[in-house]
């Protein structure tokens, strides 16, 4: 085959540090504008953004060149940078993030479920919502290092 064709779709997740609630609801939609923009110039796809004061949640589509990790670091150097010039002087998020694979069957199930965060986020804490995303994708994990 002359060509190298793909379809990877990941749901990422992560916080900001010590989950503090830096993400006011008046800076989250440009954030998000500003993230998906990285994402689009890094030859990715975004398909959704969203989330609440302390963690993002993101549909993303890689291009078939794209490694999970790099793109990470980018979106979250830049979106560091770009708050911190929004006088958002102290903000930084965690050191780390999850990263899932979703069929496309289920990228409007996703799509649905980061619009519907702050609904979601009035019954379950983000701890408990990674917790469980993580027991099922069966990911083994030590609560010593999942928060920073």
């Amino acid at each position: 085959m002359p060509q190298s064709l793909s379809l990877l779709l990941v749901h990422v997740v992560f916080s900001t540090k010590e989950r503090y609630p830096f993400l006011k609801e008046t800076i989250r939609e440009p954030l998000y504008a500003y993230m998906a923009s990285i994402i689009r110039n890094a030859g990715c796809e975004c398909y959704r953004i969203g989330g609440v004061a302390d963690h993002v949640h993101l549909a993303i589509r890689l291009s078939r060149t794209a490694s999970v990790s790099e793109l990470i670091e980018l979106l979250k150097t830049s979106s560091s940078k770009w708050l911190k010039n929004q006088s958002i002087e102290k903000f930084a998020w965690q050191r780390g993030y999850a990263a899932f694979s979703v069929g496309l069957d289920d990228r409007d199930t996703l799509m649905a479920y980061i619009d519907t965060q702050a609904e979601h986020h009035r019954k379950v804490s983000f701890q408990d919502e990674f917790r469980a995303f993580l027991m099922r994708y069966g990911i083994a994990f030590d609560e010593r290092y999942v928060w920073d």
